[in-house]
């Protein structure tokens, strides 16, 4: 039968209009896909900040006895996309998968399984004196070299060019943030630590410490790798009252977006006098520790045993910063009282962050004076202190720390 033209035309129109509806929800279905792409890429955390996939999770150990010593959380290194970088020191947001939650059981640090895990790395010096050691080469030196899985991120308040005495707040807290994402793009954890010193009382900058966790525990919550050192070390009149009414403004406002990172409380007489807060520690928060810190020329079998008798007592150590040379971070190096303290924190599975990864002029820095270095060290490039700290983690000679 003959038809109109018109007739031809609404046909076409017909066609035409759904054509027009099935590319609509072609693209609206894409839309969809994608979304759900991009709602995978960073596992949902539960309550307890764990993975619901463990196959995610990677325990790296290359023997029973470093088994104390693994990172137990999620890696995106080995997924070719997570290796697209604008360069080593532009950390990309597809190179950070949120981690799994360290916790506190009784006195020790434990995975999600409830085991042990202890902990053992490097702390830089001052992030604003020393802020070129924070690249990503330097860290996976020292992961893959060193066996080191923490690094410390060491803030100074009070100092010259300190976050509270003039310094560029933004250029530090650029520095922590590529500091945590190198450290999670290569399955490290890390210390964001307010280095008080020679401000003494944590108190004279609490306001100031409150926003700034406040800041830190917003952006890092859900990475799983941060850990919280509120005060390094309070000295001088500083009593173990003070650090506490301290802690207990400052754990708050971290809980407040962190329920369950580890915070790390600092001690008075320089972060020694753990028996006191042994005696009255902080309540109501779960994953709280307490720093102690030594330097082995000068600090020997009292504190040792001091060490002993609070974590018998209870009390949760980790040992945030040593060295092996005398508390002014220079002189004689004593190797045997080093040893001494290295055999206790192992028997007890207290980890351990050593003082410091610089070139400074001073016996506890890693690194010689004339090593103008960031990454790539090799053993000439290394101070005794060094030598000695590179021999102890690796288990090796130190005639070869590089390749």
């Amino acid at each position: 039968m003959p038809y109109s033209r018109s007739g031809k035309n609404k046909k076409k129109q017909l066609l035409l209009t759904s054509i027009i509806i099935i590319s609509t929800l072609s693209l609206l279905l894409a839309g969809c896909e994608n979304q759900n792409d991009k709602e995978g890429f960073s596992p949902e955390i539960s309550s307890d900040n764990t993975k619901e996939d463990d196959t995610d999770l990677i325990q790296e150990s290359s023997s029973e006895s470093a088994k104390t010593s693994e990172t137990i959380y999620a890696s995106s290194e080995n997924n070719p996309e997570s290796q697209k970088s604008k360069g080593t020191d532009s950390p990309l947001e597809t190179d950070i998968v949120p981690a799994a939650q360290l916790h506190v059981n009784g006195t020790r640090l434990v995975d999600n399984n409830g085991d042990p895990v202890q902990l053992k790395g490097i702390s830089t010096h001052g992030l604003a004196w020393f802020p070129d050691y924070v690249n990503k080469d330097c860290f996976r030196q020292m992961r893959d070299e060193w066996n080191v899985n923490v690094i410390r991120l060491a803030m100074y308040t009070s100092e010259y060019g300190g976050y509270c005495n003039g310094g560029d707040q933004d250029e530090l807290k650029a520095l922590i943030k590529n500091g945590v994402e190198y450290a999670a793009a290569l399955n490290m954890y890390v210390i964001i630590d307010w280095h008080i010193l020679s401000d003494g009382n944590p108190n004279i900058y609490r306001e100031e410490a409150k926003a700034f966790f406040a800041e830190m525990a917003a952006s890092y919550a859900d990475y799983g790798n941060v850990l919280y050192e509120i005060c390094n070390e309070p000295n001088g009149e500083t009593s173990w009252e003070d650090i506490k009414a301290y802690a207990e403004e400052i754990i708050p406002v971290i809980r407040s977006y962190d329920k369950n990172g580890i915070i790390i409380v600092g001690t008075p007489n320089w972060s020694q006098y753990v028996d006191r807060a042994a005696a009255a520690p902080v309540t109501g928060y779960n994953n709280i520790m307490y720093s102690l810190h030594f330097y082995a020329a000068t600090h020997t079998d009292s504190l040792r045993n001091t060490m002993k008798e609070a974590i018998n007592a209870g009390l949760p150590v980790f040992v945030t910063e040593y060295s092996i040379c005398d508390a002014s971070g220079s002189g004689a190096i004593d190797e045997d009282q080093a040893g001494q303290w290295i055999s206790l924190m192992d028997e007890y599975n207290i980890s351990y962050v050593f003082w410091n990864l610089s070139n400074k002029d001073e016996t506890s820095a890693i690194l010689s004076g004339a090593c103008n270095k960031t990454s790539g060290f090799t053993k000439d490039d290394l101070s005794a202190s060094g030598k000695w700290l590179y021999q102890m983690l690796a288990g090796e000679s130190t005639g070869s720390p590089a390749p």
